[in-house]
C-alpha cells in the first residue's frame, strides 16, 4: 500500500529538524571562530553536499532498479528536502540554474533569441512520480535525475566561489519568507505531491540555523528565533494542502516574522541595501502600504518620476491632443471610476468603423510589471504609450507631431521645462511619454479590504472572503498564476519578470471553439506562445468586468466556471501547449461563491 506523501515527509522531517539544531551547535563547539559569514558559507556548503549525495547516492540508484514507489517517492522527497535548506541561497545567487533545479515544468522561452530550453528538475521528476508512476518511462526518469544531479554539481563549484555579505544573508533571508509566502503557500512548486507546508517548515528551520550564526544573546533574537520555532510547529501541525489556513498563518507569524527580521538586522547594525527593486529591500512585509517601487521598472534614473513630471503627465492623459482627429485622449478608455478601463467588451476604433481588437486593462497597478499590453510586447511604459499613439485603430496620432503641437502652447513649454529641468531643446517624443507613464506609474492601489486585513484589521474580510482567500492560494490553484500580492503574473519576490499563460480563452460564451487571437505567437512567432496572454492583475477586478482579453465573460462567476473546468483543454480544444493545468477543480458551489467574494475585496 502506497504511502501519502505528507507522512513520508513528517517522518522525514522529526529527523531533520533534530539533525539541523544539533550540526548547528556541534559545528560551533568544536571549531575556532569564524566569522557568521564564514559560518553561514560552511553551513550551506555542507547541505548543497547534503543534496548532491541524496541525489547521486539515494534517488538515481532507486530510479535505475527500485520496484518500490514508496521507495522513489522517499528518496525524492528527502531530496527536495534537502534542496530547501538551501533554496534561499540558491535561488538568490543563482537564479539561472535554480530553474534547472527547481523550477515549473515548463519549457523556458527566450523571445529575443527565439530559443525553447525544455525544463528539468525536481518538479518534472514529480510529474513522473505523482499521481501514479508509469515503469515503462523509467529510462526517461533515470535521464532527468542525471541531469539534476549534474546542476547539484554545479551549485558545488558555484559555492566555492561566491563572496557575500552580513547584509546579503538578511537579504535572502527576508526574501525567502516573501518567497514562501507568495509561491510556496500556493503549492508553486509541490503540485503534486502538496508537501508545501512540510517544506515551509524545513526552510524555517534551516533559517534558524543560520541566523544563530550572529550569536542569540541579544533580546531582539529570542523573539525571533520564537516566532520562527512558532511558525515551523503551525506548518508542521498543520500539513494538508488545501485545508491550510494561509490567512491566519501570514498575518499571525510570517509578516511578524519579516518584521523581526528587518529589526533584527538594525539591532545588529546592519542596513539593508539601498539599491531599487520592485519590491523594496527595507520593505517590512509583503503587504506594506509603501513595500512596491514602480520606479524600478524605469529603464534609466532620468526616468523616473519627479512630481512635475506627474502633472505633465495626467494633463497629458486626459488631453485628445494626443489623437490624429483631437477626439480620443487616455481616459476616454481607462476611466477612473472603473478602474481605469471602460466596461466595454471591446471598445470602437478611433474612426468607429469596427472594434479594437482586445479588452481594455486596467491600468492600475500596470506600472508593477515586466512587460505591458496582453501579448507583453511593450518592455515599458513608455514603449506602451507609443505603441497606443501610433496605432491606427486607437489614437492614430503621431509622438512627433503631438510634440509640435505642444511647442506652440505657453503653458505646455512651461510644465515640460519644469518636469524635464536638464533639457533645454524643444519638446521631444519621450518626454511625452515619460510624463504619460510618470503618471501611470502612481496609479498604485494597495488600500483594498485584503490590504487592511493582511496589516491586522481582521474584521474587514469575512469569513466568507477569508475561505476565499484560502482557496484561491490553495485548492483553486490560482495562487500559481496570480501571484500574492500583486496579483498578476510578475513572479516573486524578485518581480523581474512577468509571465504569460496559455489557457485556452474561448470565442464566445458558447465555449464551442477558442478565440483566434494568437496572442504572444503573433509577433513573435513562436509556437509555444500561440495563444498565449499575459496573466493580468485581479486588483479592483469587480470593477474591471468583462473579462479575459477578448471580453467573453461578463461575471466573475463564469471566469471561476471556465477555470473549475480546466480552461480550454477542459472544454475540449486540445491545445497540446496549455500552461494551465488542465484537469478540474471541483469547487464545490458554496467554495465558487467564497472565491468570488474573496476576489471582490481586492
Amino acid at each position: 500500500m502506497q504511502k501519502h506523501p505528507i507522512r513520508l515527509l513528517l517522518t522525514l522531517l522529526s529527523v531533520t529538524v533534530v539533525w539541523v539544531l544539533v550540526l548547528s551547535l556541534l559545528m560551533r563547539a568544536n571549531r575556532p571562530f569564524l566569522s557568521p559569514v564564514a559560518q553561514i558559507k560552511q553551513q550551506v556548503s555542507q547541505n548543497i553536499q547534503q543534496l548532491a549525495d541524496l541525489t547521486k547516492h539515494q534517488l538515481l540508484p532507486l530510479t535505475e532498479r527500485s520496484q518500490s514507489v514508496d521507495s522513489l517517492r522517499r528518496a525524492f522527497l528527502a531530496c527536495r528536502v534537502a534542496y530547501k535548506r538551501i533554496e534561499s541561497f540558491t535561488e538568490y545567487f543563482f537564479p539561472a540554474r535554480s530553474r534547472l533545479v527547481n523550477g515549473p515544468p515548463l519549457p523556458e522561452i527566450e523571445v529575443e533569441e527565439n530559443k525553447l530550453f525544455e525544463p528539468e528538475g525536481l518538479q518534472v521528476i514529480e510529474e513522473y512520480l505523482y499521481p501514479t508512476f508509469d515503469p515503462a518511462r523509467r529510462a526517461d526518469l533515470v535521464r532527468e535525475v542525471k541531469k539534476l544531479s549534474s546542476e547539484v554539481s554545479r551549485y558545488q563549484t558555484l559555492w566555492v566561489a561566491t563572496d557575500f555579505t552580513d547584509a546579503h544573508i538578511f537579504d535572502l533571508l527576508r526574501l525567502e519568507v516573501f518567497r514562501i509566502i507568495s509561491l510556496g503557500m500556493a503549492g508553486f512548486d509541490t503540485p503534486l505531491c502538496q508537501t508545501a507546508m512540510p517544506e515551509a517548515a524545513v526552510v524555517l528551520t534551516s533559517m534558524r540555523t543560520y541566523l544563530t550564526q550572529f550569536g542569540t544573546d541579544l533580546p531582539e533574537y529570542a523573539a525571533l528565533d520564537n516566532q520562527f520555532q512558532q511558525a515551523a510547529d503551525y506548518l508542521n501541525q498543520h500539513p494538508d494542502f488545501d485545508s491550510f489556513d494561509r490567512a491566519h498563518f501570514i498575518t499571525t507569524y510570517a509578516n511578524p516574522m519579516s518584521k523581526q527580521l528587518l529589526t533584527y538586522q538594525k539591532t545588529l547594525g546592519i542596513e539593508p541595501f539601498k539599491d531599487r527593486r520592485p519590491l523594496r529591500p527595507n520593505a517590512e512585509t509583503l503587504f506594506a502600504a509603501n513595500a512596491f517601487d514602480p520606479d524600478a521598472y524605469a529603464a534609466t534614473a532620468d526616468a523616473r518620476m519627479n512630481p512635475a513630471k506627474i502633472e505633465l503627465g495626467r494633463r497629458l492623459f486626459y488631453d485628445p491632443v494626443l489623437s490624429a482627429n483631437n477626439q480620443r485622449a487616455c481616459i476616454s478608455c481607462h476611466q477612473p471610476d472603473k478602474a481605469f478601463t471602460d466596461g466595454l467588451v471591446k471598445n470602437k476604433t478611433l474612426t468607429g468603423q469596427g472594434l479594437i481588437g482586445r479588452n481594455t486593462p486596467t491600468l492600475l497597478n500596470a506600472a508593477l510589471q515586466a512587460g505591458q499590453f496582453y501579448d507583453l510586447r511593450a518592455s515599458s511604459l513608455e514603449n506602451q504609450s507609443f505603441d497606443v499613439v501610433h496605432n491606427v485603430r486607437e489614437m492614430d496620432g503621431s509622438l512627433e507631431e503631438v510634440a509640435r503641437k505642444l511647442q506652440v502652447d505657453s503653458s505646455y513649454v512651461a510644465l515640460f521645462r519644469k518636469a524635464f529641468p536638464t533639457k533645454n531643446g524643444p519638446i521631444d517624443p519621450f518626454q511625452i511619454q515619460n510624463a504619460l507613464a510618470s503618471y501611470e506609474r502612481t496609479l498604485l492601489s494597495f488600500d483594498s479590504r485584503f490590504d487592511r486585513y493582511m496589516r491586522g484589521q481582521k474584521t474587514v474580510l469575512s469569513a466568507e472572503e477569508v475561505r476565499g482567500l484560502n482557496l484561491f492560494m490553495g485548492k483553486a490553484k490560482c495562487g500559481i498564476c496570480h501571484f500574492m500580492p500583486l496579483f498578476n503574473g510578475t513572479v516573486p519576490p524578485g518581480y523581474t519578470d512577468s509571465e504569460s499563460e496559455v489557457i485556452g480563452v474561448p470565442a464566445t460564451i458558447a465555449e464551442t471553439e477558442i478565440d483566434p487571437d494568437l496572442g504572444r505567437n503573433a509577433h513573435t512567432k513562436i509556437d509555444a506562445l500561440k495563444y498565449a496572454f499575459k496573466t493580468p492583475t485581479l486588483r479592483n477586478v469587480a470593477k474591471t468586468a468583462p473579462y479575459m482579453h477578448n471580453g467573453v465573460y461578463r461575471t466573475l462567476d463564469e471566469v471561476v466556471e471556465f477555470y473549475n473546468k480546466g480552461g480550454g483543454n477542459g472544454l475540449g480544444f486540445n491545445l497540446e501547449n496549455q500552461t494551465l493545468p488542465d484537469d478540474k477543480l471541483n469547487l464545490t458551489p458554496v467554495e465558487k461563491k467564497a472565491l468570488v467574494a474573496f476576489m471582490k475585496a481586492l
